[in-house]
């Protein structure tokens, strides 16, 4: 279900409707004349993508050097 409120409703109460969307987990939709210009979701918790970054270099002896062509694998 989506909640749609106006910018001007959604200003005197702004702690209400966050921690409303905080308890039902649900988005809120605020308009402006009618249209949806902002959305207040739940945080949620990712994982941690630089993670499977870690050990992925093999190199880095100069960062600024331009990579050669034969090392590039999308041009493999």
């Amino acid at each position: 279900m989506q909640t749609l409120i106006s910018k001007s409703q959604f200003k005197p109460k702004v702690l209400e409707y966050l921690r409303l969307v905080e308890k039902l987990d649900q988005p809120l939709t605020i308009t402006h004349e009618g249209k949806p210009v902002v959305q207040v979701v739940p945080y949620q918790i990712t994982t941690d993508l630089t993670k499977e970054l870690i050990g992925s270099v093999i190199r880095y002896e100069d960062p600024t050097k331009p990579v050669p062509l034969n090392e590039w694998e999308v041009l493999k």
